[in-house]
Order: structure tokens, then sequence, then C-alpha cells
């Protein structure tokens, strides 16, 4: 699905947005925000602490999930600030808009998600992180924002299984 849509192509597009109204027309460094916005954005959104923390927060106005994720996060994304450049800082866009959309669709969502569900999502990601660090140090060229359907398409496969 994520292959069809080409959501990897889009984040980068909209990375390479960000990039040229930021760096005044400088590829290289349009770029280089380019990958800065997609990682960190992949890595920040693909965890189950956004997905639970935000279900918490629009059901029960429980904000403390959230709160440690921040805190995560803010450190997670100093470091990768030193290996990506400012392009990672532009991420908050993509986690708000994504961890917003979950809290807002809370009362919705979040009695269909079950801890099984949960833990697929979660090791889903944490597959997709690991193909970021292997992005990271070049040793694969994955196209990892083609994966994101893959969580969603986990937890209704676990849900669908008995």
């Amino acid at each position: 699905m994520g292959e069809i849509l080409d959501i990897e192509a889009a984040m980068n597009r909209l990375g390479q947005y960000l990039g040229n109204k930021l760096s005044q027309g400088d590829g290289s460094a349009a770029a280089a925000i380019a990958a800065g916005f997609v990682n960190a954005s992949i890595l920040f959104c693909s965890g189950a602490m956004a997905i639970l923390g935000s279900i918490q927060d629009g059901l029960a106005a429980d904000h403390t999930t959230l709160f440690a994720k921040a805190t995560l996060d803010g450190l997670i994304s100093l470091i990768l600030s030193a290996n990506l450049g400012i392009g990672v800082i532009l991420s908050a866009l993509s986690v708000g808009i994504y961890q917003g959309s979950i809290t807002l669709l809370a009362g919705v969502v979040g009695p269909l998600v079950t801890e099984p569900m949960l833990a697929e999502i979660t090791a889903s990601g944490g597959i997709m992180i690991m193909a970021i660090g292997c992005n990271m140090l070049k040793i694969s060229s994955i196209r990892i924002g083609n994966l994101l359907p893959g969580m969603l398409f986990a937890a209704v496969i676990t849900a669908l299984l008995p």
C-alpha cells in the first residue's frame, strides 16, 4: 500500500519544500533538511507511545505518556540533529498532526486497540527504527516511509486472527 501511495516520495517532497524555504535555494542543504525531516518524522511517529499516549490523552485527558514521549523525543532529537541537521526540528509538524489526529479520533480508535494489536504495532515500528539505522549507516537504502501502512495492517491482521 505504501509503495502504491509512494508515501516516502510525498514526505521527501514536503521535506524538500521546507528545505528550499529554509536554505534559500541551496540544493544540498535542502536535501539534508529533507533527510532530517523524513527520518525524524518516521522515528517519532512509529512508536507505541505515540499511539497509546494519544489515545490516553483523547479518552481520559491523561497526558503523562505524551509528556514522557516528548522528553525522550527531545533528547533523541538533540542527538539526531548532530547527524541530520536542522530538518529534525521540522518533524514536530508531522508528529503534531499524527498525534493530534489520533487524540481527536481517540473516541473511535481507542476502544478498538487491544494489547496484541499494540504489540504488533510496536514490533512493526521497531523494525522501521532498525531500518532507519541501516539507512543512516549507509548499509541499505530502504524506503521506510512506504512501510508506514504496515503498522496499520499489522494491527488489522492481529484483530482479524483468533
